[in-house]
């Protein structure tokens, strides 16, 4: 997911995130950012994650996020295995116990 990808999965408008101080040092990041509390971006709370996101209009933002909203926010990847194959295996266990399954997936 790209920085604008993420914002606009977030809904938030890049330019009401502050701007990263340039030149942005490695050193300071993110332990000053952290020690201010600023709020989630996404729910007010007080951040416990903070990132630089950069957008072309905008520049490099802060990105202030909470736990609980990195996590909701953090892609996971697809399946480890091909969906044919899960759906096999659900297939062949729901024989195997007795019941009947009907499976909706959105592949065609």
């Amino acid at each position: 997911m790209t920085d604008c990808e993420l914002l606009l999965f977030l809904g938030i408008d890049p330019s009401t995130l502050d701007p990263v101080p340039q030149p942005a040092s490695r050193c300071d990041f993110p332990t000053e950012r952290l020690a201010a509390r600023h709020p989630c971006v996404r729910c007010g709370q007080p951040s416990s994650a903070a990132g630089i996101i950069s957008t072309p209009r905008h520049g490099r933002r802060w990105l202030d996020r909470c736990m609980p909203c990195l996590v909701a926010a953090t892609p996971r990847g697809g399946p480890p295995v091909p969906l044919a194959d899960i759906l096999t295996t659900l297939r062949d266990a729901a024989a195997e116990a007795g019941v009947t399954l009907r499976i909706v997936t959105d592949e065609g």
